[in-house]
């Protein structure tokens, strides 16, 4: 009897710990589905809505599956306003601002973390402390400064300035990437002949990929969503983006909602397959970043 009850008691001290570890994971796991689903429920009446007739979409409960899908939804939206023409103008500025903060933001970066100046430090510190400045404050002077150079109603307020020293988080995010590489790469560079130019676009270009990957997601995202800057520099209809585009249809008398929605996911879409095509690179990238260096 002594010799079963020991067993059972090692059995049990065994089996307790399992059981105390499956049990968090599968709350876990439920705490997670459960956000999971709440942030994709707004996501879903969107689009369900996108294909309802005006009289189904604000009627409660919620009809999540329309009587009929109208697709006609789409081509009366694209017929009303000329999405085809704010896609355009969104991917030139989308294009031109990637590109500007990736290419601004790795050479700064590099400046930070792999060369030594005076200063250096502290001007990083005023970078990262810029990042604590509202937007809203710089508005007003950027508007005056660009209206006095003529740019207002051109594409150029959205692309220009990201040319000229990236963005403040991108710099930081690279900077942490470039420090966990190894120095010896800069040092056998140098030792035949390479310049920092050479150094930064040979070698840490190159291997930075996925910490790139992840400025130019995050990058796209924010200049896709833009509704500000647009709104306030563009000011001709034929060089609005999507965002600005999809308030026009609320300019009538009486909204037009179900076209609202199809417009809105229209512009989803795009986004959507990018985050789900490059996802890997995306997490690789906010893991890589992390790393410390010297």
């Amino acid at each position: 009897m002594a010799a079963q009850a020991r067993a059972a008691s090692r059995a049990t001290a065994t089996h307790g710990p399992r059981v105390d570890t499956v049990l968090r994971a599968a709350a876990w796991y439920i705490l997670v589905s459960a956000l999971t689903v709440s942030f994709l429920i707004p996501t879903l009446w969107l689009v369900s809505s996108s294909f309802k007739a005006s009289t189904e979409i604000f009627v409660h409960p919620i009809k999540w599956i329309p009587d009929r899908l109208l697709w006609e939804n789409y081509v009366e939206a694209f017929r009303v306003q000329p999405l085809g023409r704010f896609a355009l103008n969104t991917a030139i500025v989308v294009l031109f601002a990637v590109m500007g903060t990736a290419l601004a933001s790795a050479a700064v970066a590099f400046s930070f973390a792999r060369l030594r100046w005076p200063g250096r430090d502290l001007f990083f510190s005023l970078l990262l402390a810029s990042m604590m400045l509202p937007e809203v404050v710089t508005l007003v002077p950027k508007f005056i400064l660009f209206k006095q150079l003529g740019w207002v109603g051109t594409f150029l307020p959205l692309t220009v300035p990201f040319w000229f020293g990236g963005t403040p988080f991108f710099v930081f995010l690279l900077r942490q990437f470039y420090r966990g590489l190894p120095y010896e790469l800069d040092e056998a560079a140098r030792i035949d002949g390479a310049g920092s130019f050479r150094i930064l676009t040979q070698i840490l270009i190159p291997l930075s990929k996925p910490a790139l990957t992840t400025v130019v997601i995050f990058s796209i995202l924010a200049n896709y969503n833009d509704f500000l800057h647009p709104l306030i520099y563009l000011n001709r209809q034929e060089n609005w983006t999507l965002a600005v585009g999809i308030r026009a249809f609320n300019d009538s008398y009486v909204a037009r909602w179900e076209l609202i929605f199809a417009a809105a996911t229209s512009m989803l879409a795009p986004m959507a397959v990018l985050f789900f095509a490059a996802q890997r690179y995306f997490v690789q990238g906010i893991q890589l970043t992390g790393m410390g260096g010297r």
